[in-house]
């Protein structure tokens, strides 16, 4: 058998490896870690912006800034907001493609 006829015959053959199965104990650190890191993100871009709004407020006002309100008042409620929503959406996310692997996975188990 040449070279040119072996790989035509591996490329033609069915893979012999079956798709892992689907590891249900991963879907809360994947949902965790996403949590935490978008929230994260949530908190530090709101908190700048917080923190530019309040310096500009004061500017046009003439007064000095309290910037416990840019922490208290206006980045922890939007990173609290922003967890809870990602929480939920991660959630959903992970369990849909967690079920559609898992199909996948016993159709092809089947198949072969």
């Amino acid at each position: 058998m040449t070279a040119t006829t072996a790989l035509q015959s591996a490329a033609m053959s069915p893979s012999n490896s079956l798709a892992s199965e689907p590891r249900w104990y991963l879907i809360p650190v994947r949902v965790l870690l996403v949590t935490f890191l978008l929230t994260l993100l949530v908190f530090a871009v709101s908190l700048l912006l917080g923190i530019l709004g309040l310096v500009i407020a004061a500017r046009l006002r003439g007064f000095h800034p309290n910037m416990t309100i840019a922490y208290r008042h206006i980045a922890l409620p939007f990173a609290a907001t922003a967890a809870a929503v990602v929480l939920i959406a991660a959630s959903v996310i992970e369990i849909r493609h967690y079920r559609q692997t898992k199909a996948l996975a016993e159709i092809e188990r089947i198949s072969t």
